[in-house]
């Protein structure tokens, strides 16, 4: 048990959490969460007593160093985010790349990641596709949609609800407004939902009817001559 491991936590319906991912959290001797307080409920809802420490973006760089120690000396820790698995546009790269240059075993379990099913439901090619995650705010934004108008494969984008007019707009710019697109958001909740069509009919659509919750976008690649 003297190891990292990677425990994927539901997008949204704590039903999809796994059997194995309950059985880890509660055997091992300390637990990671982004924000300890959205970790607490899960844990409380599945009765993990474990102790849970918080790991996140303004502090791993600092503490990195000493987790891995921790799990040299026999520590046998686990490491969530607040939803979906950890390193997937969350914490979690740099402790596992620091255990795997300590020669420190990783185990990642298979679970939930919302893009994933917004790809597949989106009924665009999924044999070959592009995960951008977030695109930058502001420096770098023009130059990374100026390439990826390029890309043919489909691209898979993470979007915040308050940025999300401002990206479809700049789809219709920079990608077409024909481009296909496809709008999941809060996946696997009550109020789920995927819109799809045209970049310029998805954006209509969310300009008349303002977006909530967590979002993944789904876009067509450009068409092959």
């Amino acid at each position: 048990m003297s190891k990292l491991f990677i425990v994927p936590t539901p997008i949204g319906n704590l039903k999809d959490m796994t059997f194995r991912a309950v059985e880890v959290l509660k055997e091992v001797d300390l637990i990671l969460a982004e924000d300890t307080r959205t970790s607490g409920k899960l844990l409380k809802h599945y009765e993990i007593a474990t102790p849970c420490q918080s790991h996140h973006m303004h502090n791993e760089h600092k503490t990195v160093e000493l987790l891995v120690q921790k799990i040299k000396s026999g520590t046998a820790i686990a490491l969530i985010s607040d939803a979906g698995t950890p390193a997937i546009s969350d914490p979690g790269f740099l402790l596992t790349r620091a255990c795997i240059e300590h020669q420190i075993e990783v185990d990642c379990l298979p679970g939930a990641t919302a893009f994933v099913p917004a790809l597949v439901n989106s009924g665009m090619p999924n044999d070959k596709f592009v995960f951008e995650g977030f695109l930058p705010v502001k420096k770098g934004r023009q130059t990374r949609l100026l390439l990826l108008a390029e890309e043919t494969r489909t691209i898979i984008f993470y979007e915040s609800p308050h940025k999300l007019i401002k990206t479809l707009s700049h789809f219709c710019e920079y990608f077409g407004e024909d481009r296909p697109v496809s709008v999941s958001r809060e996946m696997t909740k009550l109020y789920e939902e995927t819109i799809r069509g045209t970049a310029k009919e998805v954006l209509q659509h969310y300009t008349a009817k303002p977006p909530k919750g967590e979002i993944v976008i789904v876009v067509g690649g450009k068409p092959k001559d």
